[in-house]
């Protein structure tokens, strides 16, 4: 059996959206390793010793995906999706750890080499989506993607490709992005 393609993943999100349960049947084994890439490189920028495990962190943002019909464009928004589900999961859970300790124990978030670069600790996960989430209000296509590249770990290409907009629309917003959300978690 051959190794199904971007497009014939493409086809099966259309199926499920379509109402098709089989499709969904099909999906989940073809895109569960490239969920678990992303959790784990979610998992990453967590402290250590992080109660969450990626397959734990795979599992509840399947079953969110489950529930939500996004109206998928493509393979692409489908990881984006995804990725944006897991950030809110892994968000939640810091927002609550937080909250529990009365401020104690903040997470420990370090974007990739030149993205967020500063001097002494990295922004922690409920700064850095605090600035998303302003961001999102002054340029909603710029903070999609970060999400996308820095979340879900998509190219350049895929990003493009799930925005709808063209490669050097993508390279110069993340540029953008990059040096507001530096500027605002350095502040």
């Amino acid at each position: 059996m051959n190794a199904p393609t971007p497009e014939d993943v493409t086809q099966l999100l259309l199926d499920w959206n379509g109402g098709n349960p089989e499709a969904l049947e099909q999906l989940m084994p073809i895109v569960y390793d490239e969920l678990h890439r992303i959790a784990r490189r979610q998992m990453r920028r967590e402290q250590p010793g992080h109660s969450l495990q990626a397959s734990a962190l795979v599992n509840e943002a399947y079953l969110r995906l489950v529930d939500q019909r996004a109206g998928w464009r493509n393979r692409a928004h489908f990881f984006g999706i995804a990725a944006q589900l897991m950030r809110r999961i892994l968000v939640d859970r810091a927002r609550a750890h937080l909250y529990a300790k009365r401020g104690g124990g903040q997470m420990h978030v370090a974007l990739d080499e030149g993205t967020i670069q500063g001097h002494g600790r990295g922004p922690d996960l409920t700064a850095l989506d605090d600035a998303l989430t302003a961001l999102s209000v002054l340029d909603p296509r710029q903070a999609r993607i970060v999400e996308m590249r820095f979340f879900a770990g998509l190219t350049i290409e895929e990003t493009s490709e799930a925005l709808g907009v063209s490669h050097a629309t993508v390279e110069r917003e993340w540029a953008m992005a990059r040096a507001w959300l530096r500027a605002e978690l350095s502040a």
